[in-house]
């Protein structure tokens, strides 16, 4: 049995809710939000969250599923993805997976049999932090993001550290949930036999990538992120290494709300954490080799992604 979906693959700010709504009102397809962030409650505005109009549109399935107390993991969402995907092919209507947490996809399509590649970046970024900070200090920081790989670990094994931290933080989860990920691959049933059409945005001039995600924090800012997190923070038993206050744009807002940083510093740390964010999200999509690469800023990026969807369900 042939399971026909289509995914929608890229970095943030890069224009894919927009392409996926339009997608969902031209073909049968129904929308499963592949997004780390979007499965919290009451965090509209720093995840970028559709609206309730556009979702009266074009309904999103795996979204607001939990507070943002609790954790989600990428073995939860496979679980939860197959079954919105069941019930969409039940209805005779096709998944249109879209997001950007591409860990995510990696789960749904049979789990972890590679890992991310090393980002050299990061890696960099990791050393000098330990030439100041001493590997001791960089395993605690491990041991609060993960705390199952921390505890496995000495604190002066620079190597190892390294490597689990930098999987955490391009990721955004655990190491250890990339690993029990892939020990259960081989014993949990795997994805339906698919016949998917992948997709990703590949924006080749990243400063038209940048001043999107430049303006859309600036707005969230003005759209009132700030009170959202300090009425999540009234709300709920929170704390700052939880990991939905890691997520993007909170994290900030949270050291602002601390007196940490002042407004300025908020918009540049939130942008730029952004674009680190985009950054990692495009070395992933560089090895995708199935997926069909897309320029967003073209005018007719639509069309070209209607074109392919067209050809492929009349060949399904």
């Amino acid at each position: 049995m042939t399971f026909p979906a289509v995914t929608l693959m890229g970095p943030t700010a890069s224009g894919k809710t927009d392409l996926a709504i339009r997608l969902c009102q031209r073909f049968p397809l129904e929308i499963v939000s592949v997004d780390s962030a979007l499965v919290y409650r009451d965090m509209d505005i720093g995840t970028a969250k559709p609206d309730a109009a556009t979702l009266a549109r074009a309904p999103h399935h795996l979204i607001d599923l939990l507070p943002p107390t609790e954790a989600y993991s990428a073995g939860r969402f496979k679980k939860d993805a197959l079954l919105e995907m069941e019930r969409i092919r039940a209805r005779g209507r096709i998944p249109l997976l879209a997001g950007g947490t591409m860990l995510y996809f990696r789960a749904l399509q049979g789990g972890l049999d590679d890992l991310p590649p090393a980002d050299p970046a990061l890696r960099a970024e990791l050393e000098a932090r330990a030439a100041v900070e001493g590997w001791p200090a960089l395993h605690a920081e491990l041991c609060r993001l993960d705390p199952e790989t921390g505890a496995r670990l000495q604190p002066n094994d620079a190597q190892r550290i390294q490597r689990a931290l930098e999987l955490c933080l391009s990721t955004g989860g655990p190491v250890s949930a990339l690993w029990s990920l892939a020990a259960r691959s081989a014993t949990q049933p795997a994805a339906p036999e698919h016949n998917w059409l992948e997709f990703a945005l590949f924006p080749s001039d990243r400063a038209w990538l940048h001043r999107r995600i430049n303006l859309r924090f600036r707005q969230m800012l003005e759209m009132g992120l700030v009170d959202e997190l300090r009425d999540l923070r009234t709300r709920y038993p929170l704390n700052a290494d939880m990991p939905s206050m890691r997520c993007v744009g909170y994290r900030q807002t949270w050291r602002f709300l601390d007196g940490e940083i002042d407004a300025e510093t908020l918009y540049e740390q939130g942008a730029a954490a952004t674009r680190q964010l985009a950054k990692r999200q495009l070395t992933w999509l560089r090895g995708w080799a199935s997926a069909i690469r897309l320029e967003p800023a073209t005018p007719d990026a639509f069309d070209a992604l209607a074109r392919r969807i067209e050809i492929h369900l009349a060949s399904t």
